[in-house]
């Protein structure tokens, strides 16, 4: 079985961006493989984000971004409980983390991913088990 690998919001909205070509084209190629080897995680977190994203800043038309959340929900997707998020608040404290960024990490830690994919942490950095990558450098 694929490496478990928690995608982030930010890489799913530069999957939609037209005005960021080689992230776009990097994006679409990660969210095209963890979809084909089942390797893919996300949270209810990032299906919300994604869908505000969308359509604020890349003026996606809400029914499009819904059926992309539609789409993306077939991946793993991780409810964020107020147990995920009592383990997000000490990740917060421990690391120094805003609280977002730790519930997407606790989020991946506790679904068992050894990786996350985000340009909004420090790549190489090691947080809860979970090993933090930028795709894009």
């Amino acid at each position: 079985m694929a490496e478990r690998v928690f995608i982030d919001t930010n890489v799913i909205v530069y999957a939609d961006d037209l005005d960021a070509e080689a992230k776009r084209e990097q994006a679409q190629a990660i969210l095209h493989q963890v979809f084909i080897d089942g390797s893919g995680v996300v949270s209810t977190q990032v299906l919300q984000e994604f869908f505000v994203a969308a359509t604020r800043k890349l003026g996606v038309a809400p029914e499009i971004a819904r059926r992309k959340v539609e789409l993306l929900a077939r991946l793993d997707v991780v409810g964020v409980q107020p147990s995920l998020i009592l383990d997000a608040i000490d990740l917060h404290r421990l690391h120094s983390l805003s609280f977002w960024d730790a519930l997407i990490v606790q989020a991946a830690a506790a679904s068992g991913c050894t990786r996350l994919l985000t340009e909004d942490l420090q790549s190489g950095r090691n947080i809860a088990g979970v090993r933090i990558e930028n795709p894009f450098v």
